[in-house]
């Protein structure tokens, strides 16, 4: 790589994507540094960091966590404790912020990556429900202030690896046919609806192939991740919701596929290591070693693919109905299923109960045009509403 060592923010250091990249970065000592790591509460797990990489800057977003942190870091130690949404702010806008992994799960990532991306840096996107509810306004932001969008999602970075890109890292869609969007199913992909009704949330969370948070882990076994990883693939790539397909590959070796007009299918494999992604997004348009072992195509065997079914698991289906609805429809799905996978996760309702609540709230919520920020926030707030009565009219 170049002499220029990266400065780099991450943000959600503490969970699974913020801890694969530390573990990257620390592979590379002499490409990038870290400048600012960001968590909600994890204090153990931030001073542990924060005595590894000597960061300038660490951000709680909880202010006794804060105040624990500043207690608990060494003194004369190196690193200023922020808090809340102005740290955070701070830490994706400054001068000599080159690159800012935005990993914070669920809609509390929007308005840091949104500051990023409007600050023109390089915006490492892993933090899907920030394009979910505002895909309008961040991909504005990314094309006003000249910022550099690179995802980390393993499928959409897939995705971009088998497209052209220009030096800004925009892809070209010239000769591009369909995308092909893969999802390995999921830990009840053969399970009947009558068994998922009665899984727990251990269950839903013992993914086969990735290692992943709660939330998300429970997104993937209704398909609610692969939902939400469409309406990310229209607004990155630029496609409409007929451009896009999504295959179940359960061995979650290919991570997704570009079809092409001349008949020609380009895929991306390797191991399922988050690791992969977030390397080449820290080195693009280089590549680095990612720590992840080669794929072994002799021991993998075979690859098999099947349609999704959509009658069992209809989370996938509200994610393409909030598309072609358009407006605030996708905040309003996302925020609705955050409510109810909490409360899945609480044990107050049943898995089958997700969809049920999601739906609910995108018939009471009325979809409005995402002009600013406030009006997205808006109906995310009376998406979390709307969804809380539905989850109490379940459990009356």
């Amino acid at each position: 790589m170049s002499s220029a060592v990266r400065q780099v923010s991450v943000l959600g250091s503490t969970g699974s994507i913020g801890v694969s990249t530390l573990d990257v970065i620390g592979r590379h000592p002499e490409d990038f540094q870290v400048y600012a790591l960001a968590a909600h509460r994890s204090v153990d797990a931030m001073l542990a960091q924060c005595e590894q990489f000597q960061p300038r800057y660490a951000v709680m977003a909880d202010e006794r966590a804060a105040e624990a942190l500043r207690k608990g870091l060494a003194a004369g130690s190196v690193t200023e404790v922020l808090c809340g949404d102005a740290g955070l702010e701070q830490v994706v806008t400054a001068p000599e912020v080159d690159c800012v992994m935005a990993a914070i799960v669920g809609a509390a990532g929007l308005p840091s990556t949104l500051a990023a991306a409007r600050a023109g840096k390089t915006l490492l996107l892993a933090n899907k429900e920030s394009l979910v509810m505002g895909g309008h306004l961040l991909m504005q932001a990314v094309r006003d202030s000249g910022a550099r969008l690179l995802p980390i999602d393993s499928e959409h970075n897939a995705i971009f690896q088998c497209m052209p890109a220009d030096s800004e890292a925009r892809p070209q869609l010239k000769g591009v046919s369909k995308i092909l969007l893969t999802a390995s199913g999921g830990p009840f992909r053969n399970w009947t609806h009558a068994q998922m009704a009665e899984a727990t949330p251990d269950q839903a969370c013992a993914h086969p192939n990735w290692s992943m948070g709660r939330k998300i882990s429970v997104d993937s076994a209704s398909l609610m991740n692969k939902g939400l990883e469409f309406i990310e693939a229209c607004w990155i790539f630029d496609v409409g919701p007929e451009q896009v397909d999504v295959i179940v590959h359960p061995q979650s070796i290919i991570h997704s596929m570009v079809q092409y007009v001349d008949g020609s299918v380009i895929a991306q494999l390797g191991n399922p290591d988050m690791r992969t992604p977030i390397a080449y997004g820290l080195a693009w348009p280089q590549r680095v070693d990612a720590g992840v072992a080669p794929l072994d195509l002799i021991t993998t065997a075979r690859l098999d693919f099947e349609a999704p079914d959509e009658q069992r698991f209809p989370c996938l289906r509200l994610a393409r109905e909030s598309v072609a609805s358009g407006g605030t429809a996708m905040a309003i799905c996302n925020a609705a299923n955050e409510v109810a996978v909490e409360a899945f996760l609480d044990e107050r309702i049943r898995f089958t109960d997700i969809p049920r609540v999601i739906e609910s709230a995108m018939e009471r919520v009325t979809s409005v045009e995402p002009t600013d920020l406030d009006v997205v926030e808006t109906a995310d707030r009376e998406a979390r509403e709307a969804a809380r009565e539905a989850i109490g009219t379940l459990v009356s």
